[in-house]
């Protein structure tokens, strides 16, 4: 595939320190783009300067959410090059995002190579210090111009980029977590397995009032029975329970994480037992108060691994401590090593970049 590129006659002044990058604060010079339509199909790929995109007031992508993501890392090894971490099945994804958002697929080899050509364009942005990268927004929204409860006759295709820290500001520390006995996700049958912003904008109201209280992080409970655990905020979650990783299972209500997916390869490597299934709250407390729960954390790109110190449900508090359990941070070494090079990866998950 030709990529065009038109470069920025105004580039921006690079970060002069990283130490205060940030999570997604700031965006490179430029950001690729392609359109689809019913008669050409997806066309006209180009990178060129970031910034707004021009669509119809009536698009659905404002009126219905019509649209999917992904998220993704490219990273700086310690000899300069840059690598990418399992891509392909990021662009796997967003085609099965699309496939339930009734978005036209896009060849995952296109995305891929888009992916590749943005990073070569962008490889200045790519930040050195250790826990850095830069994060990688790939993103589908619908356009048209008549309003009405269907498919679009039109997509827009981007992806734009963001030199990046770590994902919470106090970095790899055990975080506070909420499970949330009212408000609910998502639901088996709904869009919960697919990543679009729907799923992120129902969370808000919970998260903000968590917050409040002083917790970092929702944790959802399922949407019929409101007992079964599913995902915190917006990342995957594991527990260690009687020396057993847990997870909930993929039923179509939760994403199916990537960062997930290694996490649980790793621990097989390790000889460490797996478990997907349903995993109930009282199952948790349970454990808790016979001294068999002793980790829990979170999976996923932007925070790689989160600890979690503490869960409270209604009055019962569960206290993992404020030290970062030993598979939490073997999972966390091991993927950001492997991520950055530092560590040989065996399953053949890095791309690296000229």
């Amino acid at each position: 595939m030709d990529i065009p590129v038109l470069r920025t006659q105004n580039p921006k002044a690079k970060p002069q320190s990283e130490a205060g990058l940030g999570f997604c604060k700031r965006f490179t010079d430029h950001m690729f783009i392609m359109e689809y339509n019913e008669n050409d199909g997806w066309q006209n790929a180009r990178i060129q300067p970031y910034g707004p995109l021009q669509i119809d007031p009536a698009s659905p992508v404002l009126h219905y959410a019509q649209e999917i993501f992904e998220g993704m890392k490219a990273y700086r090894y310690e000899d300069g090059r840059i690598g990418l971490f399992r891509p392909m099945e990021n662009a796997k994804r967003m085609n099965r995002s699309a496939e339930r958002m009734c978005i036209p697929p896009l060849d995952p080899d296109i995305q891929l190579e888009a992916i590749k050509k943005i990073v070569e364009v962008e490889k200045d942005w790519v930040p050195k210090s250790k826990g850095t990268s830069l994060y990688l927004r790939p993103t589908i929204i619908a356009e048209g111009n008549t309003l009405g409860v269907h498919a679009a006759p039109r997509y827009i295709y981007f992806i734009i980029c963001s030199p990046s820290g770590a994902y919470y500001e106090h970095g790899l520390a055990p975080i506070k977590i909420h499970i949330e006995p009212n408000y609910v996700r998502s639901v088996k049958g709904g869009t919960g397995g697919a990543k679009t912003g729907g799923n992120y904008a129902c969370s808000l109201r919970a998260a903000e009032d968590a917050k409040k209280h002083g917790f970092d992080q929702v944790l959802w409970l399922d949407g019929k029975k409101n007992r079964y655990v599913e995902e915190v905020g917006a990342m995957n979650v594991a527990f260690i329970i009687d020396g057993k990783l847990i997870t909930p299972s993929l039923s179509g209500s939760i994403l199916a994480g990537i960062t997930r997916d290694s996490v649980l390869q790793l621990a097989r490597d390790k000889g460490i037992p797996v478990e997907e299934r349903q995993i109930s709250v009282y199952e948790l407390l349970d454990a808790y108060k016979v001294g068999k729960l002793t980790e829990a954390f979170g999976t996923g790109t932007a925070a790689v691994i989160s600890p979690i110190g503490e869960m409270v449900f209604k009055d019962q508090v569960m206290t993992l401590g404020n030290d970062i359990g030993p598979i939490s941070q073997f999972m966390y070494d091991t993927l950001t090593g492997i991520q950055t090079g530092r560590i040989f990866d065996e399953h053949n998950w890095t791309m690296t970049l000229a």
